[in-house]
């Protein structure tokens, strides 16, 4: 299933479920319900959270290719903070327009 985030202030950010939800939960909302909203005086905290997971992730090591297995990891991967990017911008633009971001299915 596809979540979809959405807000006045930018372009529609779409992902699959199990990706968003673990956003969802990131931004301090509840990652269960169906759909939500993370109002104006939110957004700042919001993006701060958003942030500092973001930079957590960046900083884990990259996986190290010392054998097929290995490899196969390395190039399967794609990172939270990589997937964080466009809800990210998506918040900044929001936070500058001065409206809320929602998402649903």
């Amino acid at each position: 299933m596809l979540i979809t985030f959405k807000s006045p202030g930018g372009s529609d950010v779409v992902m699959f479920e199990k990706n968003a939800r673990q956003l969802v939960g990131v931004l301090g909302k509840d990652a269960d319900a169906p759909q939500g909203v993370v109002t104006v005086d939110q957004l700042p905290g919001a993006m701060a959270a958003l942030d500092i997971a973001m930079a957590a992730d960046h900083e884990i090591p990259p996986v190290s290719v010392n054998d097929e297995e290995d490899t196969e990891q390395a190039e399967a991967g794609v990172g939270f903070w990589q997937r964080a990017i466009p809800l990210r911008e998506l918040l900044k633009r929001a936070m500058k327009g001065k409206v809320p971001v929602t998402w649903g299915v």
